[in-house]
């Protein structure tokens, strides 16, 4: 949904509390926390989706035997856990040689949980999955395994699968919708979301949601248009050029906002 140039000086309100849609981070010094005490901003987490993992038996109806693959696309530490648990519950273990290639440096290192990395094949994207792509595409002859949920990101299997890869899609895991009941009183000034599912969470919840004063932040063009489809103004966009995060595009707009 487009703004006039009255509705988004009218939207321009002071900022005082912020719902962020996912899971409190773990390094005290996040730039969150950051926020939260340069400009006297409440800062909340909760998590508007649930990863649930798909049984065994429901997982073998797809029909695709795990290790007659030579590599393993990783996207997530979901990907990497739920790849494993199905592993473990085939009574499969992973050979030594088998490839694995994971989006970021960070996905890779939770690989330890599981195998000793210095002994394995691990090739390491950068940030997105265009960058993984750039590596992928010097092991055509693989046959990959793409561990995944039922709501997945199309960009990389679909240009795999379209440029002579062997890609196998392995729905291992499900997004759902969290219950966030307790919060249909408490209002926030800014609400963070990060994917769409954030969004058909926010609806499943609150059919009857109206945004209000409310200013919505969006992380990645997927996320802005499931707020601007279901009806609703995206106030605060990342990651643009002078913002490439969340924290960075919610501390521009507070400073501009909170003078």
């Amino acid at each position: 949904m487009s703004k006039t140039a009255t509705e988004e000086t009218s939207r321009l309100k002071k900022v005082k509390s912020i719902l962020v849609t996912q899971s409190a981070p773990a390094d005290a010094k996040s730039p969150y926390f950051e926020i939260e005490k340069k400009y006297n901003v409440k800062v909340d987490f909760r998590p508007f989706i649930e990863v649930q993992g798909i049984a065994y038996k429901d997982f073998r109806k797809q029909k695709i035997e795990l290790l007659q693959h030579t590599a393993i696309i990783f996207t997530s530490r979901h990907a990497i856990d739920h790849f494993f648990r199905m592993c473990k519950e085939a009574k499969q273990e992973v050979p030594t040689d088998m490839k694995y290639f994971c989006i970021t440096e960070q996905t890779a290192n939770y690989l330890q949980k599981y195998i000793v990395i210095r002994k394995r094949k691990v090739f390491t994207g950068t940030r997105t999955a265009l960058d993984l792509l750039e590596i992928i595409k010097k092991h055509k002859g693989e046959k990959f395994l793409f561990p995944c949920s039922n709501k997945r990101q199309k960009d990389l299997p679909d240009y795999m699968g379209t440029n002579d890869f062997q890609i196998t899609e392995a729905v291992m895991y499900e997004t759902v919708s969290a219950d966030l009941s307790d919060l249909e009183n408490v209002f926030y000034d800014v609400i963070a979301f990060f994917s769409p599912s954030g969004i058909t969470s926010l609806f499943h919840n609150f059919p009857d949601f109206k945004q209000n004063n409310t200013r919505l932040a969006a992380f990645g063009p997927t996320t802005a248009q499931a707020v601007v489809d279901a009806g609703l103004i995206v106030d605060i966009q990342a990651p643009m050029p002078n913002a490439p995060s969340m924290t960075g595009a919610l501390e521009h707009y507070i400073k501009q906002v909170n003078k």
